[in-house]
């Protein structure tokens, strides 16, 4: 049998010579479709050497030609190796900012502004006035200073990169002062309650040593004052470092100094005052129901001499960090040689530039996806899931809650509306299998699960995803009914 099998296997040329192999070829290099064709015939190979004398094809039956099958392997594998990547997928998970699904989807305006900034020359670099160089930082350090109130601003590649540029030019700036000597590593201070892990291995602590930093760690992990850092100054302190641990909370007996007592300390003995305050929210969040984030405006005007957020979290932007503060430090950190390493794309300063102008607008609630969805209605919500309900013909819709997810408001959620599908009954296979499929569909479509139940959550849908979600339900529903689960 395996000697048969074997046998069966066709020859490369004959597997580049079947119509949907041929097909490839008109768009790839032959090298590339060849190297693909002789991998899945190495697979191949090694199943039947594993005992699997079938060599079964993907989305094929056993009784069809095994060149047809492994053709049809040849060509899902271009498709998941060279097709669009990432592919696009609609979020029906009620995570507004979803860190495995790219967090905040960009707005109109933004995406418009990337693709027409990728696609033409501009004037990045190049004053149309002199007809000099120019900087590319000059432009959205006045829209951050507009924004925030801050002196001026700077966009680098993420928040992580933002909080080692920063510390590093501080710590470049003290050690190069007489007091330092250069014989010491400066020194940053931080509560100990604030030396944290935020996410993907970023550790406060990590980040302030590659900066060059020695770290001093003051108060406990639950209760720091503003005298203990006032009681840790030495002649070596570059920085007071103050962290918002904004994925997870303390609770009980608890006491963290405010920023602006901070403040004080630093602006008595001539030491900047950083605070990351890591989501980047420009807007009250009470307004829609949630605790009060602390806010960029409000950091600024304490006195922080740099404020670092992320672009892609409550600021409803592409991935970037940006720093807002004191133009000195602001310039301090823009001329230094690590500014060069964490330097902005032009697609992602556009976009950054484009969603900043929104908030001038004041239309981040029609303009910013993120802002949409965490200021619908609890009725919109319950009509559309409703409308699912009513084309798809299966599930209830129920009262349920979106969390804000990617590292923001932790804990905090918002009263939704769900169509709540039990898979068992209403799909006819389980509910991972039902999830699984609906990512299969013409675009995917990821949902969530709870108690067996598919849970399909409107508040993170744009609403002209709507029929790509009931078209969703429908094929994973046919599937069902054709075996396919």
């Amino acid at each position: 049998m395996t000697e048969s099998a074997y046998r069966s296997l066709p020859s490369v040329d004959t597997l580049l010579q079947t119509d949907e192999v041929a097909a490839l070829l008109r768009d790839f290099s032959h090298a590339a479709v060849t190297a693909l064709a002789r991998d899945v015939l190495n697979n191949a190979r090694t199943a039947i050497g594993a005992g699997d004398t079938d060599v079964p094809g993907e989305r094929l039956t056993a009784d069809q030609p095994v060149s047809e099958r492994l053709a049809a392997q040849i060509v899902e594998r271009a498709g998941r190796a060279w097709g669009a990547w990432p592919s696009p997928v609609i979020n029906a998970t009620g995570v507004v900012l979803h860190t495995n699904l790219g967090r905040a989807p960009l707005s109109t305006g933004a995406a418009t502004a990337a693709a027409a900034s990728a696609s033409i020359y501009s004037d990045l670099e190049f004053d149309l006035n002199t007809g000099k160089r120019g900087s590319r930082n000059t432009h959205i350090s006045g829209l951050i200073s507009q924004v925030t109130g801050a002196e001026a601003g700077i966009v680098v590649n993420n928040n992580a990169a933002g909080v080692l540029l920063a510390l590093a030019s501080v710590v470049d700036d003290a050690s190069a002062g007489e007091e330092s000597g250069g014989s010491e590593k400066a020194e940053v201070i931080v509560s100990r309650g604030e030396a944290v892990e935020i996410g993907g291995g970023f550790r406060i602590p990590d980040v302030m040593r590659r900066s060059g930093a020695n770290l001093v760690e003051v108060g406990t992990t639950n209760r720091t004052y503003a005298s203990d850092y006032e009681s840790a100054l030495t002649p070596r302190t570059a920085a007071i470092l103050k962290v918002h641990p904004s994925n997870f909370t303390v609770e009980g007996f608890t006491h963290v100094p405010e920023l602006s007592e901070l403040v004080v300390v630093g602006k008595k003995h001539g030491i900047p005052v950083i605070y990351d305050l890591g989501s980047g929210c420009l807007v009250d969040t009470r307004k829609y129901g949630l605790d009060r984030e602390p806010m960029v405006q409000e950091s600024v005007s304490d006195g922080a001499a740099l404020t670092l957020f992320s672009g892609d979290k409550l600021l409803g932007g592409p991935q970037a960090g940006l720093i807002a503060g004191e133009k000195r430090w602001v310039d301090l950190a823009s001329k230094h040689p690590l500014a060069r390493a964490v330097r902005i794309d032009k697609m992602t300063l556009s976009a950054m530039a484009a969603t900043l102008v929104a908030y001038l607008k004041g239309a981040h609630e029609s303009d910013i996806p993120i802002w949409t969805m965490i200021s619908a209605n609890e009725p919109e919500l319950s009509a559309r899931a409703e409308k699912w309900r009513a084309e798809t013909g299966v599930g209830v819709v129920e009262r349920g809650r979106s969390a804000i997810g990617g590292g923001s408001l932790p804990g905090q959620t918002l009263p939704t509306a769900l169509l709540a599908i039990q898979a068992g009954a209403d799909a006819g296979f389980g509910a991972d299998a039902f999830v699984a499929s609906l990512r299969q569909g013409p675009v995917a479509v990821v949902a969530r699960i709870e108690n067996d139940r598919v849970l399909l959550d409107p508040r993170t849908v744009l609403p002209d995803q709507d029929f790509a979600v009931v078209e969703a339900i429908i094929y994973s529903l046919d599937r069902a009914k054709q075996g396919g689960g």
